[in-house]
């Protein structure tokens, strides 16, 4: 092997690591909606890259004897191939977080544990082709799950399904290509591959159908809770009371509600252009003595994407009695969007209450 294969060698593990924290950093600031054409764009060539740096590197893997260029590319690509993974799981966790709450996007960090670990751990050939090539299927599932809606406009099981469907197609054909290069350095790691595949999408999809993956491409842009809600023109006037700091580390928001007062709740959920669907408001109270929630009233709308800060729409519950809610913001079928929690409170408020404008 060449001097500047050795050279790099000590610094391969770092050049990858480096790779993926340049992605990451490079990435959060890069998007905006997913259905714009740049965002797309940039999507398409990471995909892109990432797969090709893959398969390139396989074929001169398959040809050790070559010097010069090639030897250096070598060195170079496992950290081209961490930057496009990189660049990649940025936009996922942004568009994945901002698609329901927190606790929804966890495999996603999950995944991103592991290529850390994976880049420190697998260092040989065989192990990266296959931990690379498992990790291009999971970008390719995770990249067709919201993208799939933009170009079908429909959201839903059947839209789900069919993204799966074009992910396994393409991957498919990606292990294909890699055995047309070099059938025998692929070898039997085809099979392990295969099977890393078969896993990645049998776990998805029991995310999916155990409600754990968000609606995506669907969106909570806004929301809020309310004394009262009204729109005049393309404007929303609403007025709440001043919060405690405590609110901002996660402590339910309070609401008085004295002489039967009426609770509102805001909400603006985004779609992409030409996408209809059906948004539903679950309000639930907190049944102490069942140790559960209890659905108290469902007000479903429907909401025509486009707009860049999301369809508007709120709803209201008369006389909520005291103690702890929450409304979630679903689909029909029941994938949360959004979900805002405050606690019901006898009597006038104690602070002044203030005007909030949602244009």
């Amino acid at each position: 092997m060449i001097a500047w294969v050795h050279a790099l060698k000590p610094y391969e593990r770092h050049l990858s690591a480096g790779g993926m924290v340049g992605g990451f950093a490079f990435d959060s600031v890069s998007y905006g909606r997913v259905d714009h054409p740049v965002t797309q764009t940039l999507l398409f060539v990471y995909l892109l890259g990432a797969g090709g740096s893959i398969v390139l590197l396989h074929y001169l893997e398959a040809h050790p004897q070559w010097g010069g260029f090639p030897a250096k590319l070598r060195g170079w690509l496992p950290a081209v191939t961490q930057f496009a993974f990189g660049t990649l799981w940025s936009a996922f966790l942004v568009f994945y977080a901002r698609s329901a709450v927190l606790s929804s996007s966890w495999p996603f960090l999950l995944i991103l544990g592991g290529i850390f670990v994976g880049n420190e751990i697998l260092r040989a050939y065989h192990s990266r082709l296959i931990f690379t090539s498992v990790l291009f299927f999971f970008a390719l599932m995770s990249y067709a799950i919201f993208m799939v809606p933009v170009f079908t406009h429909t959201i839903g099981t059947l839209t789900f399904v069919l993204s799966g469907v074009a992910a396994a197609f393409v991957f498919l054909a990606f292990v294909w290509l890699l055995n047309r290069l070099s059938k025998a350095r692929l070898g039997e790691v085809r099979w392990q591959m295969l099977f890393g595949g078969a896993a990645v999408f049998a776990a998805v999809n029991g995310l999916y159908f155990l409600n754990v993956l968000p609606p995506l491409p669907l969106a909570m842009q806004q929301g809020g809770v309310f004394h009262s809600v009204k729109r005049m023109g393309a404007v929303y006037y609403a007025t709440t009371e001043a919060q405690p700091w405590t609110t901002y580390l996660g402590v339910p928001t309070v609401m008085h509600a004295g002489g039967g007062e009426p609770i509102y709740v805001f909400s603006a959920v985004f779609a992409p252009i030409k996408l209809s669907t059906t948004v539903v408001h679950r309000w639930q109270r907190y049944d102490d003595t069942k140790g559960q929630w209890v659905t108290a009233q469902t007000v479903s709308y429907a909401i025509v994407g486009g707009r860049g800060h999301g369809f508007r729409w709120y709803t209201k519950k008369s006389r909520p009695q005291p103690g702890l809610w929450r409304v979630d913001v679903d689909t029909v079928d029941g994938r949360l969007i959004g979900r805002m929690q405050f606690n019901v409170v006898p009597g006038p408020a104690t602070s002044s209450a203030m005007t909030t404008i949602m244009d």
